[in-house]
């Protein structure tokens, strides 16, 4: 037992209140689902679901199965709390552009290359999301949580369209969900294709020159899809 997971479970001492000891508890409980989730995320996304062996998670969170199962009750439950968080995450990241303060064409190309970005910077986020289809939805079909951070996304988008075309600089019309989707696909479809179009197209996609000047391309494409 870690010495984390031992003051988890320490009583109160001699002389002192339930209620001294309960914040210091809550306080060691928080940081080992912290833990557990940041390892979890490591394995499930190197080695998926299937592959992923929670003796490992628990070694690397430094702690163990029990705790695990103590806090998310099984694997599948903890992929599940991974891929949420994954999401929320992108979500939160996503609301610090604060793009209603932005002119709309502007607010529309900083939304494409922070998504461009984030998947560069997150290469997990993309492979528990690969993971994820594999398993068809399975996880995240009845997960409240998608379901509002999805619905904010959407929103965010929606919102900017509309005041594009209130501007004049959007053309009506526009699908905000298509365009969210071609907006992740235009880098999403690029990254996880990498090493094969590399062979493909006899280049490196990954080196500087060519990120430049796919990032270019996907603004550019997404901004002759919305003009007016």
């Amino acid at each position: 037992m870690t010495q984390a997971e031992s003051r988890e479970g320490t009583d109160s001492l001699p002389g002192t209140s339930p209620e001294a000891t309960r914040i210091p508890r809550k306080r060691d409980a928080e940081a080992t689902q912290k833990r557990i989730l940041s390892s979890a995320k490591h394995e499930f996304a190197m080695s998926g679901l299937g592959g992923a062996r929670v003796d490992v998670i628990a070694e690397k969170a430094e702690a163990n199965k029990r705790m695990i199962y103590h806090y998310f009750g099984s694997k599948e439950a903890l992929f599940t709390k991974v891929l949420e968080e994954a999401y929320s995450d992108l979500y939160e990241a996503e609301r610090k552009l604060k793009l209603d303060h932005l002119e709309p064409k502007v607010a529309l190309e900083r939304f494409v290359r922070f998504t461009w970005n984030y998947y560069l910077e997150n290469p997990d986020f993309i492979t528990l999301v690969n993971s994820e289809n594999l398993h068809k939805g399975a996880h995240l079909e009845s997960s409240d949580v998608l379901k509002s951070v999805s619905k904010n996304r959407l929103h965010m988008l929606e919102n900017l369209l509309v005041r594009g075309q209130k501007s004049g600089v959007f053309r009506s019309g526009i699908d905000a969900m298509q365009l969210h989707i071609s907006i992740a696909a235009l880098g999403y479809y690029y990254l996880t294709n990498r090493y094969t179009g590399s062979i493909v197209f006899r280049c490196d996609l990954m080196a500087p020159e060519m990120l430049k000047k796919r990032i270019e391309f996907n603004v550019d494409s997404i901004i002759r899809i919305v003009s007016a």
